[in-house]
Order: structure tokens, then C-alpha cells, then sequence
């Protein structure tokens, strides 16, 4: 059409591209599972860029408001009348109209001039024509608050994808994961009230969890308001707009009321509108509950129905687009839901049913909705006109006069048809077991359709699984997927198991681990790289990640950005869980790693451009695996802030505590940075509920065995980077963790180090002081070994003990104090004495340790690494700082000219010495924590120091203004200033302030004394002071008041804060910093200063001559032998096991838990009585319903009776009526899912199909009790059709002329054309002969090529299905079968290798096709030895009342796999055209071929004993 490429023309470059590969055919494309994939980049789709639209109704800027300004009207346009012809009707006003309903007002200009060129007739093909759109833009309602909208008024004629490229790029919805067609009545209608409470939440309840779109009429009446008031109560009842639920109404611009007010040419936004429906008269008012509006114009006025068919064509196109949803890309499936409904809806339901889409039939809704639920129950052949009637007469009693016979026999044909289908309808029963809401009824209708849609191999349990996880119903899919009826491979579950991860869908993972998924065989190489590539670009940790991207880009001086590897991921956490783990990732040496993959079919996942299918088929001996894949889970979980998915994960990991610890490092270090407060909130929580999970379990294995629980606690985890679970715990300041008593025990333990920790103290200090006590029973040990008195070892471990060499210490660091204060003091000579010199010599000991505790690094950090931690402890800064000014005092004694500073520096140097003691005091529980709370003081007082700094200058400044007079004295005014105002706070204030007690001996009149203030300025005459005292007392006042009162009580409070809050956690973070000084005392040489110089002596050699590297000391961090590891982490997994079922009992013996339960208990309870009262009022519906048509039957019975007596005679004309009841067989339900057999019609079904292939023709309604010619049927008047083929001389005489038809002979021979049926001799009737299985509702010959009987030939070959090892796959213990089969050209559809028989051949062209000319003689060879399973008649859609197909099916089949025949025919397939594609596949019910192919397979199947 002109219109589609002139709007293809300005469509943007992506538009023109689907364009051109869509092309303008409506025709029916089914959905192959080979669409299903994954796209490499989740971040790229069209759906999440538009995402962050979606939130707002205006456009998010004026460029994009105007980009929509040019962009509709030049792609979207309306239809307008341009010839004014009067009609015989009238408006409503009684006004003259347009044929076209609009009156000549509304017309252009050029409309009512006279018609130069037009016709006197109206053709809407003529006089109508299209122009740019003047209605879009955004709606809003006036008089109901602030609901807004989206609208664009449209062509009739308008390409579906336009629409959809205008909602998903320019309004900014995401693409459906489910399109929900809601259709029915188009007035209003009463419903029940619990049937509509419970439609009402079902039908939002799935689109709000699927994320779907639902399709209405957009109108304030019917269907269409119901759903809308559906939408409007959930939206008050969420109250955010990310619930917000997208609603489309497809409405007919000439019926909308105040249509007028939409029509703004530059767009409105918004325009505004009023829903007036007392006014609206025939018309109607669009429903304020929607969303967007698509209003479709074909240029009438007030013309019912014009949106239908665009509305179908939208709701195709959108059904064949590819949804990427996490990380599954599947066609969006659609579902039709019909409420009520007329006519109309008859023929949305019969066109939806005939293109393939489930429909959810609600009954008790009204109308057609409850006659078809009536008979869906019933098999085919009961559904009779006369049943039919009857429905109607008490369905649509209002206008049941409206419906005329030919008009019930069309229904009739298309609720047959409908029925027929049964795979496709579901019926809604309220009270129905297991469908209690319409939500589950949607998805178990749209999951049997797709179990019983045709396909190759379990694609459909795949599609319907992607489905469940797109939707996120993971209740779907335990009942509907995860049944016996289909079993899965672990491995089949990868792909969606990836996906849901992605998506962070945890009840799925969770699913998916029940159903046996090993995480060691998911979890691999380059699994984790692809999980790393679909994060979020929201999370912090992508963001790092990038950061190390760009670096490594800037590094390589590369213009492309690298891909992300998992060495990238390493140095992220290395910062994240710290330096003192190793990587977790080590870099590969080469850039490109094999590619690992578990075998996955049916999906394609990318990584950056690799697909997951390739990913997922290789051999497992080439797959990369990772050293431990819970962990590699859990840490992209974690990173993630994913909650509930760490959790789950998790809980499989085998070394938990080191994970969790770990987890609650990350946490901690990511919520740093993280600048959204909530998402801190919610790390921090996380972090602190791990570091929980860390002390459940410890606590757990320190009950039963505090030895292995103390192993876990210095075990170095190889797959955590070498570290320890104390290490993490104190590098993510776990204090509670760390205050734990089975730590503290161990520390305890490592303290005393060999010795029993009951020793007291005063023993341990008597031992010291007089060592041969040793060798009595004053100390005990505690390995036995060592309580023998004469062993020397007892003396070395006892020195070696770290509370020894603390006290050694304290001895020796009190004696270098005193030492220095003695020098200090009393012997600090200008030449220094031998006491000096010792002095200086034990310095020279305390600077070796601290270069010792610098370089000491056991873990090879390196010397960068090992300062930046020496100098991040206060300590070690402290005593860097009174080292160097020691050195700095000691520089300055040496020189006679500074002996006086130097002994001042070193003085200084002494009061630092003095402080380090209070680390020393750290050790006492009763010190210890108040020294913690001092140094917490410390930082209170800085800071308050600014505030009191700001009144003591304000003050000061001031009075030293106001006082003296040019002050030049630098020292004086720094004493003016600050000193004087400082001294004041504690009550010192200078006399001279106040003019009653000033004196003037007390200062310099002109401020050259030294010793003495200037002089305040005074009289000259009696020198008495002018300054203003009233101020100056004033302002002292105030400066008393805020510095004395407020200020200093502020630092009271502050310091009562912080002491309260240090107080109720002194004794955690004191059993914390505790693990700091045992560390150190556990790691120092044993000698005390100084002689801890013979100590350093002997390092140096080790290291420096010998080369020996720092060993670490294995009571903190010990490497387990293999077998003893596995051992400890097989235990402590049990006992996490134990923790989580403990967990899991504790929350149910929680109080408000109970409640919750109770409550859900007894809304159930409710529930099940409220549905029992519905069945069982129904139950006594049905019985007096059955009993009425008893009663009614009896009276028959009756009357016949009485008229044969009447008569004399031995009959009646009327029929004896049956003795039974048929409601009450229609009441009674019919499995035909479970019985097919007894579903299938006595006659032809697919040449009764109302539309013709191949063309526009419609056939007649012929149910099936009129298909017989025996049967009367008046009203039968088919139309008549016959196509025209290129070969002419193949084909009988397109015409129906009797002339024409005399010429041919029927049931003979006639020349090289076979008319003789294999049913023997039919009825030629007018020169046409009938189709013997009756009537088609189509007369000529259709698309076949003769009159009568057109013979094929069916070749079915088939060889059984073996294993790799020859033997034969069976199924419910029968062999199964692999047929051939073929898909020509221009095809969608899979067929047998045969067709029809040209004249005088013995073999069908199409299978000429598929086989080389040279096995054509051996293939008819084949053909002879094989079996005739079926000779005549084909139910072929192409049939008509006087052309039919008949064919002669033979199976060949190959016994054995060595068969050489089979081997032959192997070798001489071939494709003439390479779009033919020819394949083995196994033959079961499901294979997808033509209906009437498969009924030639079962009968092949059971010739052979076959699975079917």
C-alpha cells in the first residue's frame, strides 16, 4: 500500500530494519524454540533503557517531548472523509450526516465541494484518505486527581509495529513478559460479587507478577471497566509506581465521547478530559483507569468494532517479539480472558483459538462465556444445534429473538470448533479445585497449551520453565513444571539457573538446587564471567570494576576497553577483603582460556559475544572449573547486596564460617563508599547478620569440641586467599565475634602458650625472678610430657610464653624509665656519664625492635605493605614520634652550645615514653577498657577545642581592643589574646578589666617593661582608666556564661555520651584490642630490651646469612594436612546444618510467627468453607436443573403416547425422546485430555475449516450433524471457489460450466488421470461429483488440481531410536521410533516425505525432491516390501464438497542399524532447494507435522508396537 512505504520511509534506522525484515503479511509465523536465547549484554536491551522512563507520564525533557512532537506525526497518521455524500440517516440531533456518520461541518473544505473526479457513490477504499495525526500526547482527567495518561489516535491501516516501536521506545514501557487480551462484553454487566472479587485480584495478581500488559477496549463500560476498577484498587492499595500496572485500551476514535478535546495538533500535554457518561448517548467515554490509549481511526463516526482488526494484528506482532527477561530471551506469550460477551466476542475467542492462543473462559460471567464453559465438558458430537439453541434461549434471553437459524448453526460450527480445541481452553469455575484464582487459571492455561503445542524433543518444558522464571511464579512451577510427567538433567537447568541468578529470583535458585543442580558443575570459568558481565551498572561493584578496566586500558595505551576477566574481579576484592589475603583470581598467563561448558541444549547464553551454548557443549575434560564454587556464588552475591540469594548459597557452602566472616568484611568495606543511605543501611545489616551467622556456628562447634573449634579459628582456607577466620574477623572488626569466649579462650591459650592458664600471676612473676622454681611443682604445663622436673624444655617454654616476655618487658621498660629519669634529674653532665651512655645504648635495643616489627613479614606482603599496616597502628606511630625527638634532643646534648634545649627535647621525649605504658596496661581487664574510653575522650576534646577556641578568640580580640592601645609586643598579645581569655574560663581574671580595682603599678604605661602589660589608655590627669568597664564586665559576663556554663557542660555531656556508649561495649572492644597485644608479645624475640639485641643477632644471621625466610607461629595460623582438613569442614558443615535447623525452629516458635500462621491458617480455613457453601449450592442447581428436564421429557413422552393412541397407529412422526437426562450428561465433566480417542469427530474436521488456506474464502457452517448428504440441511448454500494453477494442463476447468464438466469422467480412468475412489463409486450431482464423507461448506475444487478423487502417496520411514551403543531407547517399556521427515520450501511446517501424484507417476514430486533421481527405481522397490497402513480418504484442509484427497500411506521400516538399504537411502538425500531441510526425528505425539500426517504415524506406530 503507498500509505506503509511512505511511512516506512521516515521511520528511524532501527524501525526501517524491523520493517524490512517483518514485511507487511499478517500471516500466522509459529514460534520455533530456536528464538529462545540469551543476548550477550542484559544492560544494552531496548526494555532496560527505557526502563527508567517508565516512572514518569510527562517526558522526561524537553528534547524528548519534542522528538515525539516530529516523530508521530511523520509515521502515524488518521483518516479523515473527503467527499461528503448525504445519508439516509441522521445524527442523534437530527442533523443531516455523511455516509461516513460525521456531519458536513466536521468534513475538510474541499469534502462538501462539488466532485469533479469522484464517483456519485460513497467508497470508503476511495473517499477516505490518510493525513498526519493531530491527537497524542498525554490525557488527563479532570475531577479525579492527577491520573494521567498516555494517547495517540491512529490509522486504521497503521503497521503494528509502529504502535509497538511508539509504547517501547517513545513512551517508555518495558517490553511484556505476558500480553493479556481481556475481551467480552461491551455494556455493563452484573456479576456476582465474589466472581468478581476474585477476577479482579487474579487478573492483577498476574500482571503485576509477571510484568505483563493488558489489552482491553479502553471504554468506561463492560469488561473494559471492570478491569480498569481492578487496576484502580490495586494502585490505592500499593500507593507506588513501581506497582504500577500497564493497561492499554484499544477504543474506535469515531465512538469515543469528547473526543473533540484530545484533537491538539503540536501534541497535548497534557490534554485534558472529561468523562461525562450521562451525556454520552451511543458513544462512549474512554475508562480513566488506564494507561496508554491507542484510538483507532478509519475515518467513520460511531461504527462499533473498527479497532478488532488492528487490535489483532498489534496483539500477533507483539506475540512474535523476543522479551529478554532475565537472562532468557522468549517470545511473549499471550493469553485472551473473556468475560460476558456477544457475538463480537464469539469471534475473538473461535479467531484466537484458530491462531493458537489459550483463552480462559470465566463462567458465571454471562452470555458467551457461560454457554461455551456450559458444553466444554461435552464431547464434540453432543454439541448439536439444538443444544446450542437451548443455551442461547437462557443465556441471551433479552435477544434470543435476534438469533436466526442460519445464525445458531454458524455458532454451533464455531463453538464445535472452539470445544474442539480443548488444549487451548480453560474454564475459570469458581471453586474449582486447585484454580481458586483466575491468576493460576491464566498460567496453567498458557503451560497446557504449550505442553500440548507440537514440537521437536522436551522444547516445550524448556519454553514453559523460561516462562516461569520470566514471570518469577516459582508456585507454577513446582506444580505445573516439576512433575512426574517430565523428567530433568541437572544440566538442563543451567541456563535458567544463570538466569535467575542474574535476575536475583532466589525462591527459583532454590528450586532449581532441590531439583539436583551441582553447584560444582554450574559454576565455572567462564560462568562467573558472564555473572560478573550482567551486573547491575547501578552496583558499586560494577562501578570498581570499571575503574580497573579503564586502568588496565590507560596501562595497555588501548583504545578498546577490555573485557572483564575474573583477575579484574580479584584486585577489587583484594581491596575489599584486604591485603593480607591473597588473590583470589590468579591472573592467567595466557589471554585466552579455554572455554568451559556443561552440555545445556536449547539456549544460547553469551559472554560478550561467546555463546552459552557453545559454552555449555564442550568436554568436561577442557571445562575450567573453579577451586570452590559456593564461594564464587556467594561473593557475587554478596557484592550485589543480594540478600536472600546469598543466603540460599550460602547455606551449601562447606567452609561457612570463613565465608560469612568474609562476606561481613565485604559488606563493610562496600557500604563505605556506598553513597545511597538505604543500600548502606542494608549492607550494614547484612554484614552484621553474617557475622552472627559466624558466631552460631562457632558456637556450635565450640560445644562440642572446643579443640577442632579452636583449629577452625587459625586454619589457613586456601580457597578464601590464605587467610584465617580470625584474621577476617579482626580485619572486618567483628568485635563480637571476636569477644566470643571459645576466642578469647584460644587467646587465652596462645597467651599462657605451653603453660596451664589456671596459673596465677604471682607465680609466673616469681618464676621469673628466681627462675630454679621451675623445676617445682609452683607452674604446671600442659602437655604431660613437660611436668618432668629435669626437663629443659620447661624452661625455654616458659620464657617463650608471651604473658612471660610481657612482663619481662614491663620489668625492662620500667627500668629504662627509670633509668632516663635518673638522667634526666640528677646525672645529665655536660660530658655524659657511663649511666648515659647504658641509656642510649637501650634506646639503640627499643629502635631495632621497632625496625624488627616493621621488616618482620612471615606472609610476604612486602616492605610497602608491612609499613603501611606497622604505621596504621597508634602505638607503633607513638613510639616512632618519642624515638625521634629522643634522637632529636640527643643531637642537640652532644652539642655544647644546645646542651640546654637537648636536655628540654629529651624531657619531652620522656613525658611520650611515660604514655606508651598505657598500651602496656591494655592487658588489664580493669585498665584496659578505661584506657579505651580515654582515647575515645581524646577525640571529643579535639573536636570541642574548635568551639572553645572560637569564644576564647571572639573574647579575647575584643577585650584587647577595648583595653590597650596599639599593642606592638607579640608575646603580650598572644597573652592579651588567648592565654589571659583561657585562664579566665577557670577563674583567673586579670584585675585591670574592671576600672574599680585597676592599678596602675601593675603594668607599663607604655609598654616597654618586658615583664609587664601595657597599660590600659587612661587620663591624663589623674590617670585614672576611660575604657567602657560596663562593657567589658558585660561581655565577660557572656563569655563566662557560654564558655564556663555551656560550653564546658557540653563536654561533660559529651564526655557522658561517650563513656555510656563506650561503657555498654567496653568489654567487647577490649577483648577486641586484646588480640593486638598477645599478637605482638606472641611474635617478639623473648629477650627483654636491651637484651633483645643477642635476639635481633640471631635473626639477622638466620635471615641474612642463612636466608631463611620469617615463619609464622602455628598456634595462630596453622595449614592443615588434606585429609585432616576435609575432615574439620565435613564437621563443621554438619554442624551449620545443625545451626540452620535450629534457626529455622526458633522462628517458629517465635510469638508473631505463630500469630502470622494462625492468621494464614484460618484465612484457608474460610476459604475452603466459603468454596464448599459454592459447590455445594451448585450441586443443588444441577440436580433440580436435571430434574426439570426429566419432568420435561416425561411430558413429551406423554404427549407422544397420546397422539399415537389418537392415531391408531404403530408410530409417531416425532422421535421417542431419550430416557435419560441431558443435563444431566452435560453436567457431567469429560476428560478428553486423558481419553483423546473418545474427543475425535466421526467425520472430516480439517476441510471444515471456516477459512479456506491459501485465500480470503470463507466456507459455510457446517456442524458436524449436517456434514452426512444424507441429512437434511436447508439452509446449506456454500460459496464457491476454485484456483487457478499455473500448469494448465494439470488442472480440471476453472469454471463451473456444465459444458466444461460433461467432458470429464468420473469414477474412471479418464486418460492419465485416476478419478476411481478407493471408497468405490461416489455421486456426481450437476456435472460434480460429492465428497463421500459429506458436506465442507465449499464447493468447486479448492486448491486441488481435479474434480473427484486427487490420489497421493504417503511414504512413512521410520528405524528405531538406539543409544550410542547400538541398543534401542525405550519409553513405558515400547520400543521408540525416528521417521523422516521433511520441511519444503515456503513452509513452516514438517510433513512426511510425499504428496500428490501427478498423472502417470509413481512417486510424488516433493519426495522427487528429497531423493536423487538414480534411487528413484530402488525407492519404489522399498514401497512394494513395505505395508500399506492406510488406503483412502485424508482429512486435508484443501477439501471440498466436490474435490477430495485420497492417498495410500506405506510404512518402510528399517529393522537394523546395519541395515544397508537404510544406509543407501542415507547417502542419496539430497535438497534441490537449500531451504529444504530433511531430518530423522523420534515419532511420539508431540512431533510436529501436519494433524493429518500424525494419524498416519499412530497408525504406523501401532503397526509396530511402538511408543506413541
Amino acid at each position: 500500500m503507498p500509505m506503509r512505504g511512505r511511512c516506512t520511509k521516515v521511520l528511524p534506522s532501527e524501525l526501517n530494519k524491523v520493517c524490512s525484515e517483518r514485511g507487511d503479511d499478517p500471516a500466522t509465523h509459529p514460534w520455533k524454540m530456536s528464538d529462545f536465547e540469551v543476548v550477550p549484554n542484559l544492560q544494552q536491551s531496548s526494555s532496560s533503557v527505557s526502563k527508567s522512563r517508565r516512572k514518569a507520564h510527562f517526558p522526561s525533557s524537553s528534547n524528548e517531548k519534542e522528538n515525539l512532537i516530529s516523530w508521530i506525526p511523520e509515521n502515524i497518521r488518521k483518516k479523515e472523509c473527503t467527499y461528503f455524500v448525504e445519508s439516509s440517516q441522521t445524527s442523534d440531533s437530527g442533523r443531516i450526516v455523511c455516509e461516513c456518520g460525521y456531519l458536513r461541518e466536521q468534513h475538510l473544505e474541499d469534502a462538501a465541494k462539488p466532485p469533479i473526479f469522484l464517483g456519485k457513490e460513497w467508497d470508503p477504499r476511495t473517499h477516505i484518505r490518510e493525513m498526519p495525526t493531530d491527537a497524542f500526547g498525554d490525557i488527563h482527567f479532570r475531577g479525579l486527581g492527577q491520573k494521567m495518561g498516555k494517547y495517540v489516535r491512529v490509522s486504521s491501516d497503521t503497521p503494528p509495529w509502529v504502535i509497538y516501536h511508539l509504547m517501547t521506545h517513545h513512551w517508555g514501557l518495558d517490553a511484556p513478559n505476558l500480553l493479556i487480551s481481556v475481551t467480552g462484553g461491551a455494556k455493563n454487566f452484573i456479576m456476582k460479587p465474589r466472581l468478581k472479587n476474585i477476577f479482579r485480584q487474579g487478573l492483577v495478581k498476574v500482571a503485576q507478577t509477571t510484568g505483563a500488559w493488558i489489552i482491553t477496549g479502553g471504554s468506561h463500560a463492560g469488561v473494559m471497566k471492570q478491569v480498569g476498577e481492578a487496576v484502580r484498587d490495586f494502585t490505592l492499595s500499593c500507593g507506588h509506581k513501581d506497582s504500577e500496572i500497564v493497561t492499554i485500551g484499544i477504543a474506535t476514535w469515531g465512538t469515543v465521547y469528547n473526543r473533540e478535546s484530545l484533537i491538539c495538533p503540536m501534541g497535548g500535554f497534557p490534554a485534558e478530559y472529561v468523562l461525562d457518561e450521562e451525556n454520552q448517548g451511543s458513544l462512549s467515554c474512554l475508562d480513566s483507569n488506564h494507561s496508554h490509549f491507542i484510538l483507532v481511526d478509519d475515518g467513520t463516526h460511531g461504527r462499533y468494532g473498527v479497532e478488532i482488526p488492528l487490535r489483532t494484528r498489534l496483539e500477533k506482532f507483539i506475540s512474535e517479539q523476543t522479551k529478554v527477561k532475565g537472562g532468557v530471551a522468549i517470545r511473549i506469550p499471550i493469553v485472551c480472558v473473556v468475560l460476558e460477551g456477544g457475538p463480537g466476542t464469539l469471534d475473538t475467542i473461535y479467531n484466537a483459538i484458530t491462531n493458537g492462543t489459550p483463552c480462559v473462559i470465566v463462567e458465571g460471567s454471562g452470555r458467551v462465556a457461560d454457554v461455551i464453559a456450559q458444553v466444554a465438558s461435552l464431547p464434540v458430537p453432543k454439541i448439536t444445534v439444538a443444544l446450542i439453541q437451548k443455551k442461547l434461549s437462557v443465556f441471551f434471553r433479552d435477544t434470543y429473538e435476534q438469533f436466526t437459524e442460519g445464525r445458531v448453526v454458524e455458532w454451533t460450527k464455531k463453538i464445535q470448533d472452539i470445544v474442539r480445541s480443548r488444549q487451548l481452553l480453560t474454564i475459570f469455575r469458581e471453586g474449582k479445585y486447585g484454580q481458586q484464582d483466575v491468576d493460576v487459571a491464566i498460567l496453567q492455561a498458557l503451560f497446557k497449551a504449550s505442553r500440548n503445542q507440537d514440537n521437536f524433543g522436551h522444547e516445550n518444558w524448556d519454553y514453559q520453565l523460561r516462562l516461569a522464571v520470566a514471570w518469577n511464579r516459582v508456585d507454577i512451577a513446582r506444580s505445573e513444571i516439576f512433575t512426574d510427567d517430565h523428567e530433568w538433567k541437572p544440566t538442563d537447568l543451567h541456563p535458567v539457573m544463570a538466569a535467575a541468578l542474574i535476575s536475583n529470583k532466589p525462591e527459583f535458585v532454590k528450586l532449581f538446587l532441590e531439583q539436583g543442580v551441582r553447584l560444582k558443575e554450574f559454576v565455572t570459568w567462564d560462568t562467573l564471567v558472564y555473572l560478573y558481565d550482567n551486573m547491575a551498572p547501578s552496583c558499586l561493584f560494577h562501578s570498581k570494576l570499571q575503574k580497573v578496566l579503564l586502568g588496565e586500558r590507560e596501562h595497555t595505551a588501548s583504545s578498546k576497553m577490555p573485557r572483564i576477566q575474573l583477575h579484574h574481579v580479584s584486585q577489587v576484592l583484594r581491596e575489599l577483603l584486604g591485603c593480607s589475603t591473597q588473590p583470589l583470581y590468579p591472573k592467567p598467563k595466557h589471554t585466552e582460556r579455554p572455554r568451559l561448558s556443561i552440555p545445556v541444549p536449547h539456549i544460547n547464553l553469551n559472554v560478550q559475544g561467546t555463546s552459552l551454548r557453545s559454552l555449555y557443549k564442550r568436554s568436561a575434560g577442557r571445562a575450567t572449573f573453579t577451586m570452590d564454587p559456593v564461594r564464587d556464588l556467594l561473593i557475587w552475591a554478596v557484592v550485589q547486596n543480594h540478600r536472600e540469594l546469598a543466603e540460599i548459597i550460602w547455606a551449601q557452602s562447606q567452609d561457612c564460617m570463613v565465608a560469612a566472616l568474609a562476606c561481613s568484611k565485604i559488606l563493610k568495606e562496600l557500604a563505605k563508599e556506598e553513597e545511597d543511605t538505604d543500600t548502606t543501611e542494608d549492607m550494614m545489616a547484612l554484614a552484621e547478620e553474617y557475622e552472627r551467622k559466624a558466631i552460631g556456628v562457632f558456637t556450635d562447634c565450640y560445644r562440642k569440641d572446643e579443640e577442632r573449634a579452636q583449629k577452625l579459628l587459625t586454619r589457613v582456607s586456601e580457597a578464601w586467599g590464605k587467610t584465617t577466620c580470625l584474621q577476617l574477623a579482626l580485619e572486618a572488626k567483628n568485635m563480637n565475634f571476636v569477644s566470643h569466649g571459645g576466642v578469647q579462650a584460644f587467646l587465652t591459650k596462645v597467651w599462657w602458650g605451653k603453660m596451664c592458664v589456671d596459673n596465677g600471676l604471682w607465680r609466673v612473676i616469681a618464676c621469673m625472678l628466681f627462675f630454679p622454681l621451675l623445676y617445682t611443682s609452683l607452674i604446671a604445663f600442659r602437655e604431660k610430657r613437660l611436668q618432668s622436673m629435669g626437663c629443659l624444655t620447661r624452661l625455654r617454654d616458659f620464657f617463650t610464653a608471651p604473658v612471660v616476655i610481657f612482663h619481662m618487658n614491663i620489668l625492662s621498660y620500667f627500668t629504662f624509665l627509670l633509668l632516663f629519669a635518673y638522667v634526666l634529674m640528677v646525672d645529665f653532665q655536660p660530658v655524659p656519664s657511663w649511666w648515659e651512655y647504658l641509656l642510649y645504648f637501650w634506646l639503640f635495643s627499643l629502635v631495632c625492635e621497632e625496625i624488627r616489627q616493621l621488616l618482620y613479614d612471615p606472609d610476604g606482603f612486602g616492605v610497602v605493605k608491612m609499613a603501611s599496616l606497622y604505621f596504621k597502628d597508634f602505638w607503633n606511630r607513638l613510639d616512632i614520634c618519642a624515638i625521634l625527638i629522643f634522637i632529636t634532643g640527643l643531637t642537640c646534648r652532644l652539642i655544647p652550645s644546645t646542651l640546654y634545649p637537648g636536655r628540654i627535647i629529651l624531657s619531652l621525649a620522656f613525658i611520650i615514653f611515660c604514655l606508651r605504658l598505657m598500651h602496656i596496661f591494655t592487658v588489664s581487664k580493669t585498665l584496659g577498657p578505661k584506657i579505651i574510653i580515654v582515647k575515645r575522650m581524646m577525640k571529643d576534646v579535639f573536636f570541642f577545642l574548635f568551639l572553645l577556641a572560637v569564644w576564647v578568640v571572639s573574647f579575647g580580640v575584643a577585650k584587647q581592643a577595648i583595653l590597650i592601645h596599639n599593642e606592638e609586643r607579640v608575646e603580650w598579645l598572644f597573652r592579651g589574646v588567648v592565654y589571659h581569655s583561657y585562664l579566665t574560663i577557670f577563674g583567673q581574671i586579670p584585675s585591670y578589666i574592671d576600672g574599680v580595682n585597676f592599678n596602675i603599678d601593675q603594668c607599663s604605661p607604655n609598654g616597654t617593661d618586658p615583664y609587664k602589660p601595657k597599660c590600659p589608655e587612661t587620663n591624663k590627669d589623674n590617670k585614672k582608666p576611660i575604657f567602657p568597664d560596663w562593657l567589658t564586665v558585660i561581655l565577660l559576663c557572656l563569655y563566662l556564661l557560654f564558655t564556663n556554663i555551656l560550653l564546658l557542660n557540653l563536654l561533660i555531656a559529651m564526655f557522658n555520651y561517650t563513656f555510656q556508649q563506650v561503657q555498654q561495649h567496653t568489654d567487647q572492644i577490649w577483648k577486641f584490642q586484646r588480640h593486638d597485644l598477645i599478637a605482638e608479645y606472641h611474635g617478639r624475640p623473648p629477650a627483654p630490651p636491651p637484651f633483645i639485641l643477642l635476639n635481633h643477632l640471631q635473626i639477622l644471621v638466620q635471615r641474612g646469612l642463612l636466608c631463611r625466610p620469617a615463619m609464622c607461629h602455628r598456634q595462630l595460623k596453622e595449614k592443615l594436612e588434606k585429609n585432616e582438613e576435609a575432615a574439620l569442614l565435613s564437621w563443621e558443615m554438619y554442624l551449620k546444618e545443625n545451626y540452620l535447623q535450629n534457626q529455622q525452629c526458633q522462628e517458629k516458635q517465635n510469638t508473631e510467627q505463630k500469630i502470622r500462621d494462625i492468621a494464614q491458617r484460618v484465612d484457608v480455613l474460610a476459604e475452603l468453607l466459603d468454596l464448599d457453601r459454592v459447590k455445594r449450592t451448585g450441586l443443588v442447581e444441577q440436580r433440580l436443573t436435571s430434574l426439570e428436564d426429566q419432568v420435561h421429557q416425561s411430558a413429551q413422552a406423554l404427549r407422544w403416547i397420546m397422539q399415537a393412541l389418537q392415531d391408531h397407529g404403530f408410530s409417531s412422526g416425532e422421535d421417542v425422546p431419550p430416557a435419560g437426562s441431558g443435563k444431566a450428561l452435560e453436567t457431567k465433566e469429560f476428560d478428553l485430555e486423558r481419553n483423546p480417542e473418545e474427543s475425535q469427530s466421526l467425520y472430516h474436521v480439517l476441510a471444515r475449516n471456516l477459512l479456506y488456506p491459501g485465500s480470503h474464502t470463507r466456507r459455510f457452517p457446517v456442524p458436524d450433524e449436517k456434514v452426512p448428504w444424507e441429512v437434511d440441511f436447508a439452509l446449506y448454500d456454500p460459496p464457491t471457489y476454485s484456483a487457478e494453477h499455473k500448469d494448465m494442463a494439470v488442472q480440471d476447468p476453472f469454471s463451473l460450466s456444465l459444458e466444461s464438466l460433461l467432458k470429464i469422467n468420473y469414477n474412471t480412468m479418464d486418460g492419465l488421470i485416476d478419478r476411481q475412489s478407493f471408497h468405490g463409486l461416489y455421486t456426481v450431482q450437476d456435472g460434480l461429483p460429492l465428497n463421500p464423507m459429506g458436506r465442507t461448506g465449499l464447493r468447486g475444487r479448492g486448491r486441488l488440481h481435479c474434480f473427484g478423487p486427487n490420489h497421493a502417496l504417503h511414504p512413512v520411514v521410520t528405524r528405531w531410536r538406539r543409544n550410542l551403543d547400538g541398543s534401542i531407547i525405550r519409553k513405558s517399556l515400547k520400543k521408540m521410533l525416528e521417521v523422516l521427515v521433511a520441511q519444503y520450501p515456503l513452509s513452516d511446517v514438517w510433513a512426511l516425505p510425499g504428496g500428490s501424484l501427478e498423472p502417470g507417476e509413481t512417486l510424488p514430486l516433493k519426495l522427487k525432491w528429497i531423493l536423487r533421481r538414480e534411487f528413484w527405481p530402488q525407492f519404489q522397490n522399498l514401497l512394494k516390501q513395505g505395508t500399506e497402513v492406510h488406503k483412502g480418504y485424508l482429512d486435508d484442509p484443501r477439501n471440498t464438497d466436490n474435490a477430495w484427497v485420497e492417498t495410500v500411506a506405506v510404512s518402510v521400516h528399517f529393522n537394523s542399524q546395519n541395515d544397508v538399504e537404510m544406509k543407501r537411502l542415507n547417502s542419496f538425500l539430497q535438497g534441490c532447494d537449500p531451504e529444504l531441510c530433511i531430518r530423522w526425528q523420534v515419532l511420539d505425539k508431540r512431533i510436529p507435522l501436519h494433524t493429518n500426517h500424525k494419524k498416519l504415524l499412530h497408525k504406523v506406530s501401532t503397526l509396530l508396537d511402538a511408543y506413541y
